[in-house]
């Protein structure tokens, strides 16, 4: 299974206790629909490896205690900090509401705006931890479209087409050129009497 096939979960982010449990964060909408989960890829080294899990508590919302089959060492547990977690896109309940969206799903849609219509193609979506970006590519350079129901009402799956309501001057910020020449300011200006 490569990671084409899978979506991240989330991450390992320490250790908890000394008897190999883990704390996982999960990086999505609603943590405690993984309460019954029974296994999971964790990526090590590029390669994804699978982990049965013996237990598993949610807390503080999007952080869940596990204990893994094969793990019972703090040293086990210490080589899996910071590794990423994946499970098969079949574990994915399917979204039929057009306002949601799962990121991995979008790329390759066409971004259409409601003023100026087809845009360009979403290459990439990144999680911020303030605000997470759509990464759209238009007219050869990179566009970022903040993402909110305001901004993106809305996503025709039979389409691939993500609806959007770019704010004015979003696309202007982008397409400024940068690199024009620009006048040396020194301080021997000569002034006309």
């Amino acid at each position: 299974m490569t990671k084409d096939d899978c979506f991240q979960l989330g991450h390992i982010t320490r250790t908890h206790g000394t008897q190999g449990e883990l704390v996982f964060y999960l990086d999505v909408d609603e943590p405690s629909a993984y309460e019954e989960l029974e296994s999971v890829l964790i990526e090590v080294k590029g390669e994804l490896l699978p982990y049965f899990i013996e237990s598993i508590a949610i807390i503080n919302k999007s952080r869940a205690i596990v204990a893994l089959e094969e793990v019972e060492t703090i040293d086990q547990a210490e080589k899996l900090i910071n590794c990423a977690l994946y499970l098969p896109l079949d574990n994915l309940e399917p979204i039929e509401d057009e306002t949601r969206f799962y990121y991995h799903e979008i790329i390759g849609y066409r971004v259409v705006d409601a003023e100026q219509g087809e845009l360009g193609t979403v290459t990439a979506v990144y999680t911020m931890p303030t605000q997470d970006l759509i990464s759209m590519e238009y007219q050869g350079k990179e566009v970022l479209i903040p993402i909110n129901s305001a901004i993106v009402p809305s996503v025709d799956r039979t389409r691939q087409q993500l609806n959007v309501v770019l704010p004015d001057g979003l696309l202007d910020v982008y397409m400024t050129e940068t690199d024009k020449e620009k006048p040396e300011i020194n301080g021997d200006v000569e002034h006309e009497d």
